[in-house]
């Protein structure tokens, strides 16, 4: 059965391994994933053993390439699901990233939509707003919601300056 001959911190990674078996390199992963599985120089490895590793380490990359896309801009659970899966991760590994985001509220379609409205409404209409946020994924229940929330007399008083700074632009 092969066997740990080997485990070297990588150069540009320090979070990262390389395991070598049998004097050849076999895979990488994270330190704690390692630790977690027990994996020490001289132990002998099944491919058991290898894949429950490989699946941990999937996991991970995952959750961090979700972290990296919400960490540009706010998101939509939509989009960086669409991201991820783009990515070819699994739908079990996409699910755990979307999960630990939410926990720690790096996504929230809500708060999302409240945000997009607001910086909206001076110059869009509820029936353009709806739409943007209906093709980021944002379910109808939470669009209804969060649109019942503008104030008509703000929404008219947005129109009118948007129309007339239209109309301004055209008699010149």
């Amino acid at each position: 059965m092969p066997k740990v001959t080997k485990i070297e911190v990588q150069k540009n990674n320090k979070e990262r391994v390389n395991i070598y078996v049998d004097n050849k390199y076999a895979f990488a992963a994270f330190i704690d994933t390692i630790i977690n599985e027990g994996i020490v120089k001289g132990l002998e490895l099944n491919s058991e053993i290898i894949n429950k590793i490989n699946c941990e380490e999937r996991i991970k990359k995952c959750k961090n390439d979700a972290i990296k896309t919400v960490e540009k801009s706010y998101k939509t659970e939509k989009e960086v699901i669409d991201k991820l899966k783009s990515k070819e991760y699994t739908e079990k590994e996409i699910n755990y990233a979307i999960n630990f985001l939410k926990e720690y509220k790096f996504i929230d379609d809500m708060s999302y939509a409240k945000s997009y409205i607001k910086s909206k409404t001076n110059n869009s209409g509820k029936n353009k707003i709806r739409y943007a946020l209906k093709r980021k994924g944002i379910s109808d229940e939470i669009i209804n919601e969060t649109l019942n929330s503008i104030n008509e007399n703000e929404e008219l008083e947005s129109a009118m300056e948007v129309g007339y700074k239209k109309y301004t632009s055209i008699i010149k």
